[in-house]
């Protein structure tokens, strides 16, 4: 099938232009490694759990979250450098598919994040962290539709403005009430009635509570469904839309 073989070409040297410089793996992990470090062993009073573990069985997930959100959300700026040299203009006269352009490098985001994922799991087993590997899984797949679908957002504002001026402040925009309104680094459970309804709004809530519950070891909770349903639908929408906007860009 010619969209999975472009797709594949398209991926493979994405992957090799990352691998030929991996410390960006590294630098992507650098905060959440911070977080990981020096304030979740802050939680356990400010959660009032008795273990170290269960502290990190909350902590965690939210912070798996903020890396695949952050990390996807800021990948529209190695696309517009591409736009500056050229490297989406020659791409006119490729047979390759469009779409495959978009997907190639959304997936070669995605990996990347899951790579970074499991590092940070791997140190929080280290604080007494504990999740069944099947969770774990289901956990990794949803963070892989919140990578595909905020990653394919860049791209298209990238595209849409092609310019680091425009798209720094409007991401930033973006990601600060998402971040606050989804109970990332701490659960809304104690908010007000007023934010919790605001925060219902927000689909990353639902994912980070859906995450939550997986590495709670609650894989009936209706949020894990709810969750993945709600970030692979919204990452279909993304991916339709930039994909719209490569085809313009490469036409």
């Amino acid at each position: 099938m010619k969209l999975v073989r472009d797709t594949s070409l398209i991926f493979q040297r994405q992957m090799q232009l990352l691998l030929r410089n991996p410390v960006w793996i590294l630098v992507g992990i650098f905060q959440p490694v911070m977080y990981l470090l020096l304030f979740a062993p802050l939680l356990k009073p400010a959660l009032g759990v008795r273990t170290n573990a269960e502290a990190y069985e909350i902590f965690v997930p939210g912070l798996l979250v903020l890396l695949a959100i952050f990390g996807g959300l800021f990948q529209g700026f190695g696309l517009i450098a591409e736009l500056r040299a050229g490297v989406i203009e020659r791409s006119r006269v490729t047979p390759v598919s469009r779409f495959a352009l978009l997907l190639g490098r959304s997936l070669r985001d995605t990996v990347s994040l899951l790579a970074q994922a499991v590092i940070i799991t791997l140190l929080a087993l280290a604080f007494d962290l504990r999740v069944f590997i099947g969770n774990l899984m289901l956990a990794y797949l949803m963070l892989a539709l919140i990578s595909l679908m905020t990653s394919a957002l860049s791209y298209g504002v990238a595209l849409a403005v092609k310019s680091e001026d425009a798209l720094a402040p409007l991401m930033n925009t973006v990601a600060q009430p998402v971040l606050l309104l989804s109970g990332i680094l701490l659960p809304l459970t104690f908010a007000p009635g007023w934010l919790q309804a605001v925060a219902d709004w927000n689909p990353f809530s639902w994912a980070v509570n859906g995450v939550r519950a997986l590495f709670l070891g609650d894989l009936g909770a209706p949020a894990v469904w709810q969750g993945l349903l709600i970030m692979a639908a919204l990452a279909a929408l993304a991916l339709a839309w930039a994909a719209r906007l490569f085809a313009r860009s490469v036409r």
